[in-house]
């Protein structure tokens, strides 16, 4: 691959930037491993970008996360109750991702009042509000153990 085809690759100042798999910057004979897990990353990195500056819960569920980490090293010394801490704020991540890409796609199928579209992203809010609850259960369980309740 040339340099300056790299060059392309990774200029994604503009949202129009996506590295498909039908790519004028690359031909579209099949992709070595090592391609393809370029733009799997390079797509995911757009992916939270775009959900950083557009959605303000995914932006608090960021917040909790980098709160999250170095709080799972004070309530607990065992390296997987730390993991079972922070994976159910990423878990949290993961979801809120999921919903605002379904909200997304709703909304650009159809601008206008559907019963079946409000229940379907009503389906995926519900979803981030169980990952909230599991979230929070967890974080409890384990505060109440590192007190003594348990």
């Amino acid at each position: 691959m040339a340099a300056g085809a790299v060059g392309l690759l990774l200029d994604l100042g503009r949202d129009d930037d996506r590295l498909s798999a039908n790519s004028d910057v690359l031909p579209t004979i099949a992709l070595a491993p090592m391609e393809r897990l370029l733009r799997a990353t390079v797509n995911s990195w757009n992916g939270l970008r775009a959900a950083m500056r557009s959605e303000e819960a995914f932006r608090q569920e960021l917040a909790l996360l980098v709160a999250a980490v170095p709080l799972a090293f004070i309530v607990t010394e065992a390296a997987w109750k730390r993991l079972m801490l922070i994976g159910v704020v990423l878990l949290l991540l993961v979801v809120e991702l999921l919903n605002t890409a379904i909200e997304k796609l709703a909304d650009r199928v159809s601008r206008e009042n559907d019963s079946l579209i409000g229940r379907v992203k009503d389906m995926g809010s519900a979803a981030v509000g169980l990952a909230l609850v599991m979230a929070g259960l967890v974080w409890l369980l384990a505060l109440a153990e590192r007190v003594g309740l348990m």
